[in-house]
């Protein structure tokens, strides 16, 4: 039986300030925003390359809720990947080599954490 994991809810507390984030900043396509009703809204995006991808909105997940810790974004040049958001806005960490695995760090304005990771290299 396969189990895919292809969705990670994120806390958002400004939707609009989210999808900038992760559209303008980050990179990830937009698959998604669809105003479901009752005020519900759906935002979903896919960090290029990725068969995962996030969710967040309106009514999606708790607006009091924790956010998600230590995602991490597989990379196969970290130093470019990091420059590149560094050039967007991002605010990014050193690269910290821990004995053949590199990562860099980022959160977005809610608190929800990234690394970046580059394997070997």
């Amino acid at each position: 039986m396969d189990m895919r994991l292809e969705l990670v809810p994120l806390l958002s507390t400004d939707v609009d300030r989210s999808k900038s984030f992760y559209v303008d900043q980050v990179g990830f396509h937009l698959d998604h925003d669809v105003a479901a009703g009752n005020g519900m809204r759906v935002v979903q995006l896919t960090p290029p390359g990725s068969a995962c991808s996030i969710v967040f909105g309106v009514g999606i997940s708790a607006q009091d809720g924790a956010p998600v810790q230590g995602l991490h974004l597989v990379v196969d040049d970290l130093e470019a990947a990091r420059e590149l958001l560094l050039s967007k806005g991002v605010e990014v960490s050193a690269v910290n080599d821990m004995g053949g695995v590199r990562f860099a760090y980022f959160s977005d304005p809610d608190g929800n954490s990234w690394a970046l990771q580059q394997i070997g290299g």
